[in-house]
């Protein structure tokens, strides 16, 4: 058998359908599995043993190289795929997931794809059936939604599995040094402005974590995001630090020595939480029963019932809901992290 998986990003969604490959190699050990992604996202997927082959697609933006459109899906349909599998749902997943040639193209019903047109392309429809991906009685987090897709296949997943490869890296081994191994890692930034809480905040968080914890906070940075972390440097009074400049990898190796991550929905928390770090989400506009770390360990802190902007990037309030959530909460909700599981915390300042 010749699977392809369609999941071009973002970067915790394409985590978040990592599982999908584990459950597929369990089920069918001797299989091909592919998966096509866009070159900005493909990083993550270099570091999961149990993908064939990882097929990039160029996006317009990054300078990444990888193949046009066209030359992906000519080179798509030299692999004779079996069956394609979409958990994205978009039009171009969709397009390119039927342009491979694969007999079987396999995606979410109408109101679980997030262009609805994709729909038309599927010879296989997994409907999860509870009104809609952000429908008030969608519970499920969207990991759990996602293996749902295999049961097209007669497959039923069970647990949900990250294998992701323990990796190490200069930016790490710089961390633990300057640190002595005991650290935490605060993630201001975010693609949408609305999943951004105050820099000013966060810095409050570090200070807490040294008083109480006696732990340095590292402040993770993307593109674009430099003068957001070293606001929260510049606030924490000498509690928090400034990584190094970081990829993917940085990222998972940052979080297996990290005691705790405290961020908003993006990608390196999704990374921390597929890897077992102790996590603390922030969150507005995004829902934590679909889209949170899924530890029962960890924390969330959650405006979601007052967010009028349900899964949009932009707030169409006067002021953002992130904003009703104060230091102090967070500040609670590391408290009860960390107490959940003590002993986490003293394997890692080993």
């Amino acid at each position: 058998m010749r699977f392809l998986i369609v999941r071009l990003g973002a970067l915790g969604d394409i985590v978040h359908a990592i599982p999908v490959v584990a459950a597929l190699r369990r089920a069918f050990p001797d299989a091909r599995i592919d998966w096509l992604v866009s070159a900005k996202h493909r990083e993550i997927l270099d570091l999961v043993p149990v993908i064939d082959r990882r097929l990039v697609i160029n996006d317009r933006t990054d300078a990444r190289g990888g193949s046009s459109m066209l030359e992906a899906i000519r080179e798509l349909r030299t692999a004779r795929y079996d069956v394609a599998i979409d958990p994205q749902g978009l039009i171009k997943s969709a397009l390119l997931a039927r342009a491979s040639g694969a007999p079987r193209v396999i995606g979410f019903s109408a109101t679980y794809v997030r262009e609805r047109l994709a729909r038309l392309l599927y010879t296989d429809v997994y409907d999860p059936g509870r009104g809609g991906l952000y429908h008030p009685r969608e519970t499920r987090h969207v990991v759990e939604i996602n293996l749902g897709l295999l049961t097209r296949l007669g497959v039923s997943a069970g647990r949900a599995e990250f294998p992701i490869d323990e990796v190490e890296s200069a930016p790490a081994r710089q961390i633990r040094e300057r640190t002595g191994g005991r650290y935490a890692l605060l993630n201001p930034g975010a693609a949408w402005p609305n999943k951004r809480w105050p820099p000013a905040r966060l810095a409050d968080v570090a200070r807490a974590l040294r008083d109480r914890h006696d732990l340095m906070s590292v402040v993770l940075w993307g593109p674009g995001e430099e003068s957001l972390a070293q606001d929260v440097v510049a606030g924490a009074g000498g509690a928090a630090v400034l990584s190094p400049p970081t990829g993917i990898a940085d990222i998972v190796a940052l979080s297996r020595g990290a005691a705790l991550m405290v961020s908003g929905d993006t990608g390196p928390a999704h990374i921390a939480s597929a890897i077992g770090t102790p996590v603390v989400g922030i969150y507005g506009p995004t829902r934590p029963v679909r889209n949170g770390p899924l530890s029962p360990h960890d924390v969330t802190v959650s405006r979601d019932a007052i967010c009028q902007c349900h899964h949009l990037r932009r707030c169409v309030r006067d002021r953002m809901c992130l904003l009703d959530i104060e230091s102090g909460e967070v500040v609670g909700a590391v408290e009860r992290r960390l107490a959940a599981e003590p002993s986490r915390l003293v394997d890692r300042m080993s």
